[in-house]
């Protein structure tokens, strides 16, 4: 007669389709999302705009705490509300308003100067110095070496 299959390899066979299928499921997803990205990007280069403004503050805020309007908080999605955004107070001609910057930007905008930055509606994707350079913060990744350096030099 034939022998039979062990339970093992039976369990181990069916955890294989199920990780097959949840990695196609998820390719699909990741596509679809993508276009999504897309869709988006185009609608806020559409609507881009110069502004020269004085930046104010800028913080991590939760949405709710931010200060932004009550319209734009009911249309966020229920995962994202806890969440905290890059806000940043802003003197925009004789108004001060609350804008959300982009997450790759957010280091990057100086405090107490003034910028020309692109605006599309609330959400900041691009600034520039008005007047001179705008300094980057740009640390460089520390390594093993730099971090027993730096032990070294505090215990002695």
């Amino acid at each position: 007669m034939f022998s039979a299959i062990p339970t093992v390899w039976i369990v181990l066979i069916i955890i294989l389709i199920i990780l097959i299928g949840l990695t196609v499921a998820l390719y699909f997803f990741g596509k679809r999302m993508e276009k999504r990205q897309a869709e988006q990007e185009e609608q806020l280069e559409a609507a881009k705009q110069s502004i020269s403004m004085l930046i104010i503050d800028k913080k991590r805020l939760k949405l709710k705490e931010s200060g932004l309007p009550e319209q734009i908080i009911a249309q966020t999605p229920w995962y994202a509300k806890r969440s905290r955004v890059p806000i940043v107070k802003a003197k925009v001609g004789p108004r001060i308003m609350t804008l959300i910057a982009d997450e790759r930007l957010f280091d990057d905008i100086p405090v107490k100067k003034e910028v020309k930055a692109t605006v599309s509606g609330l959400y900041i994707t691009g600034v520039r110095g008005l007047h001179g350079r705008i300094e980057r913060n740009v640390e460089k990744k520390k390594g093993l070496r730099a971090w027993l350096l730096r032990r070294a030099n505090r215990n002695r």
